[in-house]
């Protein structure tokens, strides 16, 4: 028997932090409880959220070490709630899906092949796998979906595709997807609905700003280029990865700093952007607030800022 008012429970699993909401179906979905578990895997884990419902913001702390434990104790609170009682499905967050073009149903078959492809993505896929994981011990007849990031990009034309590198790593998948598409693909929707004929018969550059960031040429509704390539760390300086660096600075830093691919991993994706620059914080908000004052802060401010004069390669303005 469906419930009286159905729902579906979004999930979106980042590094640190678990995004959920909750909303009515219907067109248009209308948003209720949502909410944000952060901070996982270091001190001062938090639930915080707002249910609109009842006009109620408030935080909890949590005792999760991981993100099986934050998960578990996300679903627990939910179930307190008795929120299961109407939701009908979940709809998860997965970053990157190869060759998807689509949000699929989640079956066997599809975490298999998302745990092949693990080594891909070892920054995000495993944790997005551990949730889908348990939510399926937890609630196995709930039908889970999973919406890929990088299936707005398989649009691209095989030129804009391919990596400038031997072909045959490109038969092994080596080439550049691209993300943020879920966010693209939202936008491209809104200026549908407000009536901008750019959105299915024009050219249209879109923006993705926050501690990730990318930007998207849009033609005719369809991705034909992005910024970021084959991992989320290429394209804009962004607030902990470098984006796009000259590959001789990894053997050079081999060499003088004998640095390891893990530590050169390390340094790009979580110790460089906004936060190497500055050598203050990865939150463009306080150095903002300094860059009157510190060289740093204004340097990492002025850099954000002109990254996306960068021109586009030939292939995405043709």
């Amino acid at each position: 028997m469906k419930p009286a008012n159905p729902r579906i429970l979004t999930i979106n699993g980042g590094s640190s932090s678990i995004k959920f909401a909750l909303y009515q179906a219907g067109e248009p979905l209308k948003r209720g409880l949502h909410g944000t578990v952060d901070r996982i895997g270091l001190s001062g884990t938090n639930l915080a959220f707002n249910d609109p419902a009842t006009n109620q913001q408030s935080t909890r702390s949590l005792a999760a070490i991981d993100h099986t434990s934050a998960a578990n104790a996300l679903i627990d609170w939910l179930e307190e709630l008795n929120c299961f009682e109407s939701v009908e499905a979940v709809g998860h967050r997965v970053v990157l899906g190869m060759q998807h073009t689509a949000p699929e149903l989640v079956t066997q078959e599809l975490l298999d092949e998302l745990h092949r492809i693990r080594p891909y993505d070892p920054d995000h896929l495993p944790r997005e796998i551990e949730l889908i994981e348990t939510f399926r011990q937890r609630h196995p007849k709930l039908p889970q979906v999973a919406c890929f990031d990088t299936a707005f990009h398989r649009t691209m034309p095989r030129v804009a595709k391919l990596l400038p590198i031997p072909r045959r790593y490109d038969a092994k998948g080596v080439q550049r997807y691209g993300f943020h598409g879920l966010s693209y693909a939202y936008l491209i929707e809104e200026l549908a609905r407000l009536g901008d004929p750019a959105a299915t018969a024009g050219r249209v550059i879109l923006a993705h700003l926050g501690n990730g960031a990318s930007m998207a040429a849009v033609r005719d509704g369809k991705s034909i280029d992005t910024s970021m390539g084959f991992t989320p760390t290429s394209g804009l300086v962004m607030s902990t990865r470098s984006g796009d660096l000259d590959p001789g600075l990894a053997p050079y830093l081999a060499r003088t700093e004998q640095m390891t691919t893990k530590q050169l991993y390390e340094m790009v994706n979580h110790k460089s952007g906004l936060l190497g620059v500055s050598e203050i914080s990865s939150d463009m908000r306080d150095l903002l607030a300094l860059e009157a004052n510190d060289i740093r802060a204004a340097e990492a401010v002025a850099q954000m800022i002109s990254e996306p004069r960068k021109p586009w390669r030939c292939s995405a303005i043709r």
